[in-house]
């Protein structure tokens, strides 16, 4: 009898460990019957996000997590950045008849755009742990972000062209200090204006939060003829921009 009872109560632990066992990615299949490695799993996962058929994700899929960490360290993160800003400076050399009157504007999000927060996901399994948004402000408090050189050159380029940069970021008022320190550390100077979300803005989701700045802008006569952002929520909502620009980053999404 304690042999039978000591069974059921192991068969039940027996039975889930063994159907974890069986269902391995590196098994699966498309609906077509392509055979799917944990590589291309991971890849269409992630361009999936960039594309933004994948919303809502609150953390990266566990299998994936050593994949974009991988990713966000390589050379391709790097060329995929350098290509998107690369396509900005197109945009601004053919395609932005610039008036030079004081009116003409480009918007730039702050992090994972002109401030990388890759070294803080380092240290949180990339991803992979649900955000903590009091652990990740008081990381961004110490004002220790690098730049992402790709953004700083073209911040820069923009500068010399008379363009009103505006830094409209998710960040909360009270970084306002450790941001703008942080930014000018890394190198980035002569902005028009910096604009965090106040406590009134922290009642609407990001997204229109910042169609509301661009509405605002838009109103005083600004021209705002780019946008260069790590999520869509930077470019969501009405009115829309002339032309926005994505940089990659599987690591969240903020909506």
């Amino acid at each position: 009898m304690g042999r039978l009872l000591g069974f059921l109560l192991c068969f039940p632990i027996f039975f889930i460990s063994a159907t974890l066992a069986d269902w391995n990615i590196l098994n699966q299949r498309t609906k077509s019957g392509l055979k799917i490695s944990l590589k291309s799993y991971c890849e269409s996962w992630r361009i999936n996000v960039e594309l933004h058929n994948i919303q809502d994700f609150s953390v990266v899929p566990e299998e994936c997590v050593s994949y974009i960490g991988k990713y966000v360290a390589s050379s391709q993160y790097q060329v995929d950045s350098e290509r998107a800003i690369e396509e900005c400076r197109l945009y601004l050399s053919t395609s932005c008849p610039l008036k030079k009157d004081g009116r003409d504007a480009w918007l730039f999000d702050i992090d994972d755009t002109l401030l990388s927060t890759v070294p803080y996901f380092k240290k949180h399994h990339f991803g992979g742990e649900k955000l903590n948004l009091t652990s990740l402000e008081g990381w961004m408090s110490r004002g220790k972000a690098p730049a992402l050189e790709h953004s700083l050159k073209f911040f820069d380029e923009l500068k010399s062209t008379g363009v009103q940069i505006f830094l409209v970021s998710s960040r909360r008022e009270h970084l306002r200090s450790a941001t703008i320190d942080n930014l000018v550390d890394v190198g980035y100077h002569g902005w028009t204006r910096l604009i965090l979300r106040g406590p009134d803005d922290e009642l609407n989701e990001v997204k229109q939060y910042k169609a509301n700045v661009r509405k605002q802008l838009i109103s005083n006569g600004y021209r705002i003829w780019g946008i260069v952002g790590d999520q869509y929520s930077s470019f969501e909502g009405l009115p829309v921009v002339r032309r926005s620009f994505k940089l990659p980053n599987p690591l969240y999404y903020v909506s």
